[in-house]
C-alpha cells in the first residue's frame, strides 16, 4: 500500500483494515452500541425496575412525557447509533455499500423480518412505510366497473385514499360499513363486514388495529369469511405490529403492510410487506427500475437506490425487540393497559371510548374527559406538564388518545392520571 494511499485512509478514521472489511465485519462494528446492552435485555424479570432499564434507553426531550407512539414511535439510543453508524459506513463507501456490499445483510434483515410474522422471507418485502403498501396493493388489483371493496369507515385515511385513487375512476365501488364505537364481542364487528359482503365484493381492506379509539378488529375472522367466498384481505397492520404477537400464517390473509417505526421502534422510513406466497401473482411494482423482471417479492422494493442504513436499522431494531422478548412486550402493554384502566374506574368524569375486552382492545386507549374539549384538554397536558397525546375528534368522538409502550412506566401514568383528574375537577 503507497504512504498516499495510507494518508488517505487515514483521514477518513478507518486504515487499512477498514477499506478491506467484509461487511459482516462492517455490520459488527456498527451494531457494537447494541450488542453492549442484548444480553441485560435476556432476562426473566418482569419488574418494574427492568422496565425502568428499558425506559433509559429511550431518549426524549427534557421534561417530555410521551404517550403518542401510535403516532410516531421512538428509536432507543442503541438503535440510533447502529443506524449513524452505518450511515457512516456508507458515506465512507458510496457506491460498494448501495449496491450490493450489504446484499447479505439486507436478506438477513428480510428472514429476522419473516420470524417476527412466522412466514417465509419470499413473502416478506422491506418498503418504506403502510401507506406505500397500501397504494402496492390498490394500484396491483386488476378490478373492473361494478366490483365492490369493503372498507369499514375507521379505516386510516392512507389505507382508504389510495383504494379512491386507484380504483374508483374505473368504476369500483368502496363500500364503507359503519364499526361500533364500544363493541361487546368481536362477533358483533365480524357481524359488521359479513353483512357488508356482496357477490360483488373482491377485497376487504381491513385495519388490525384502528387508530381512532384503539380497538382490535378481528382480522383472522374476516379473512376466514372472506376467503370462503374468494374474497382477498389486506391489513393495514401499522398500529398492531410489534404491540402484540400473531403469526400471519394462522392469521392467513393475503397482504399485511406494516410502519415499522411505530410499535417496532425502528428508524423512519422503512416499512415492511407481506404477501401470501399465492397472493402476489396479483402485485405489480409501483417503481420500476433495474431487475423488474424478478419474479421474487423483491420487486416491489427495487428503487435503485434508497437509504439502507434505515433498513439495517430496522434489523437492529428487531434485535432488541427480540432480546426483550415478544411476549414480554405484549403482556407488557396489556399491564399497562389494565394499570391505566384501574386507576381511572373510580372518576365518572373520566369516561372510556375504547372496548374493554383483551381481544378488542390493547396498548392504545381513548378517553373523554366529561364537559371538556379535548383539544383544550391536550393543550393543557402539553403546555402545562409536558404530557404528549392526540386528540381525536373523528366519529363524534371528543377522547384524547393515550398510546402505552415499553418505554412507558406505572409511574408515569400515576402522574397523567392525577393531571387528568385534576382536569376533570
Amino acid at each position: 500500500m503507497t504512504e498516499n494511499r495510507r494518508k488517505f485512509l487515514k483521514t477518513l478514521g478507518i486504515g487499512a483494515a477498514g477499506a478491506l472489511a467484509t461487511p459482516t465485519q462492517i455490520w459488527a462494528r456498527a451494531t457494537t452500541p447494541i450488542e453492549s446492552v442484548l444480553y441485560d435485555l435476556q432476562s426473566g424479570d418482569t419488574s418494574e425496575a427492568y422496565w425502568k432499564t428499558i425506559q433509559s434507553q429511550f431518549h426524549f426531550a427534557e421534561g417530555l412525557t410521551y404517550f403518542n407512539n401510535g403516532s410516531l414511535g421512538a428509536c432507543p439510543k442503541p438503535i440510533r447509533e447502529a443506524t449513524i453508524n452505518f450511515q457512516n459506513t456508507l458515506d465512507d463507501f458510496p457506491s460498494k455499500y448501495m449496491w450490493g456490499g450489504w446484499k447479505d445483510e439486507i436478506e438477513e434483515v428480510r428472514k429476522k423480518t419473516a420470524d417476527l410474522f412466522s412466514v417465509s422471507e419470499e413473502e416478506i418485502a422491506l418498503i418504506h412505510n403502510t401507506t406505500e403498501g397500501m397504494n402496492l396493493i390498490a394500484s396491483s388489483m386488476d378490478l373492473q366497473p361494478g366490483d365492490e371493496i369493503i372498507s369499514a369507515d375507521h379505516e386510516h385515511t392512507s389505507a382508504l385514499n389510495p383504494w379512491k385513487y386507484w380504483q374508483e375512476s374505473k368504476g369500483v365501488k368502496i363500500v364503507t360499513p359503519t364499526l361500533p364505537i364500544l363493541p361487546k364481542s368481536v362477533e358483533e364487528v365480524v357481524d359488521v363486514y359479513s353483512k357488508a359482503i356482496t357477490p360483488k365484493t373482491k377485497v376487504i381492506s381491513i385495519c388490525h388495529l384502528v387508530n381512532t379509539n384503539g380497538m382490535i378488529l378481528p382480522i383472522t375472522e374476516v379473512t376466514e369469511m372472506a376467503h370462503e367466498k374468494g374474497i382477498l384481505v389486506a391489513v393495514d397492520g401499522a398500529q398492531a405490529a410489534g404491540m402484540l404477537t400473531f403469526d400471519l400464517k394462522e392469521v392467513g390473509c393475503d397482504f399485511y403492510t406494516v410502519s415499522a417505526h411505530k410499535w417496532l421502534f425502528s428508524p423512519k422510513g422503512v416499512g415492511i410487506f407481506y404477501a401470501k406466497q399465492e397472493s402476489q401473482k396479483h402485485l405489480k411494482p409501483l417503481i420500476v427500475a433495474r431487475g423488474y423482471e424478478d419474479t421474487s417479492i423483491r420487486r416491489l422494493e427495487n428503487y435503485n437506490t434508497r437509504n439502507l442504513p434505515e433498513v439495517l436499522g430496522l434489523g437492529a431494531a428487531l434485535d432488541y425487540r427480540n432480546a426483550i422478548g415478544a411476549q414480554k412486550i405484549h403482556d407488557r402493554t396489556y399491564e399497562l393497559k389494565h394499570y391505566f384502566r384501574d386507576k381511572i374506574k373510580d372518576n365518572k368524569k373520566l369516561i372510556l371510548k375504547t372496548p374493554e375486552l383483551d381481544t378488542l382492545s390493547a396498548g392504545i386507549q381513548v378517553l373523554e374527559v366529561k364537559d371538556k374539549y379535548m383539544l383544550d384538554v391536550q393543550m393543557e397536558l402539553s403546555y402545562n406538564h409536558g404530557i404528549e397525546c392526540k386528540p381525536v375528534t373523528k366519529f363524534g368522538l371528543n377522547v384524547i388518545r393515550l398510546s402505552f409502550a415499553i418505554f412507558n412506566s406505572k409511574k408515569q401514568i400515576d402522574t397523567l392520571v392525577n393531571v387528568l383528574n385534576t382536569i376533570a375537577g
